[in-house]
């Protein structure tokens, strides 16, 4: 087991505004030395989009008009038949993750020297099952065959990009993004808790490294922490009082380890030139501090804990996405001179 004291290390959930691979991976370099991910580049071709990007050799995957989409005719079958062979038998090397689905990924593996630790993402079961359908226009998650696929799928493709991230580092850090478990609870969601925690602990299945969830606003947080994630990610800018509703859950995951990732820094126009280190610190210090009137002791949020953005960057200006890492970095840093 690796250790998780990250003392509040930053890191980035994934995507930036950037079109070429090479300077974004600089801007990563600069400000996220110890903890460095991979950058997402959604702007640079569709083909990066989070749900395009991990689309690749599904069976029957298209991807037309911006969206991704099932196609049962043709070597369907046969194909599904592969994903199941490969399944059963850990071949990973079935399903990479290639140049032009991730250039980033491709740069940082190409150009970095040993790195102390990075991490990587793939998409959710729950979020691209949602979001990709089939010719009716239904998602797939609901589909029997398919829905079951989904996980093993996305595990083949997680466990590859750990290997590839291994090359590079002893200690890897994967995260799935889950974004659509704030629908979680409605009327429209129809899967049940156990089938949640039983899909993302499917593509956790086999990760050697350290793994984490990221969901970007309010959902049922018991339901994250019930998996077999090491690190829970979530908006702690936005939504900083929704996790301490599960005290006795949140205590018992620092209790065995956990992280949490306190995405303290915004990541819209408005609320980045309104905020300074000075003021995330204390809006940080604020976030926290329920929690010690819950059991946890605040060193233990601080040992426990890294800083992030409060999701991803892509929608900012190349500009504005320098200023948040800058401002992630610098936070980073005076917290760690302050507590440890």
């Amino acid at each position: 087991m690796f250790d998780t004291r990250f003392n509040c290390l930053p890191t980035m959930i994934g995507s930036l505004p950037h079109t070429d691979p090479v300077k974004a991976c600089a801007l990563v370099n600069r400000f996220l030395k110890e903890l460095p991910a991979w950058p997402q580049l959604p702007k640079r071709i569709f083909r990066e989009d989070m749900n395009a990007q991990y689309s690749e050799g599904f069976p029957g995957v298209v991807l037309r008009g911006g969206s991704v989409k099932i196609d049962r005719s043709g070597g369907f079958h046969q194909a599904l038949e592969n994903l199941y062979t490969a399944f059963l038998s850990n071949d990973i090397k079935q399903y990479p993750t290639g140049k032009d689905y991730a250039a980033g990924l491709n740069n940082i593996l190409a150009d970095s020297g040993k790195l102390a630790a990075v991490k990587g993402q793939v998409v959710g079961p729950l979020t691209w099952g949602l979001s990709v359908t089939d010719e009716t226009g239904k998602a797939i998650i609901y589909d029997d065959i398919l829905g079951d696929a989904v996980p093993k799928f996305l595990k083949l493709k997680a466990i590859w990009q750990e290997s590839q991230l291994s090359r590079i580092s002893p200690k890897t850090v994967m995260f799935i993004d889950e974004p659509y478990m704030t629908a979680f609870g409605s009327a429209t969601f129809t899967l049940s808790r156990d089938r949640v925690i039983a899909m993302m602990n499917e593509v956790f299945q086999g990760l050697r490294g350290i793994k984490g969830i990221h969901c970007c606003a309010n959902t049922d947080w018991s339901v994250l922490l019930a998996t077999n994630t090491d690190i829970i990610s979530f908006d702690a800018y936005n939504f900083a009082s929704s996790l301490i509703l599960y005290p006795a859950e949140v205590k018992d995951f620092y209790q065995r380890g956990g992280v949490i990732a306190w995405g303290i820094v915004p990541n819209t126009v408005h609320d980045i030139e309104r905020e300074s280190v000075a003021s995330l610190r204390d809006r940080l210090e604020s976030a926290m501090s329920p929690f010690t009137h819950r059991g946890v002791r605040f060193k233990q949020l601080i040992e426990q804990g890294l800083v992030t953005p409060s999701c991803g960057l892509a929608g900012l200006s190349e500009e504005l996405a320098e200023q948040v890492l800058a401002l992630l970095a610098e936070l980073s840093a005076n917290i760690r001179v302050k507590y440890t």
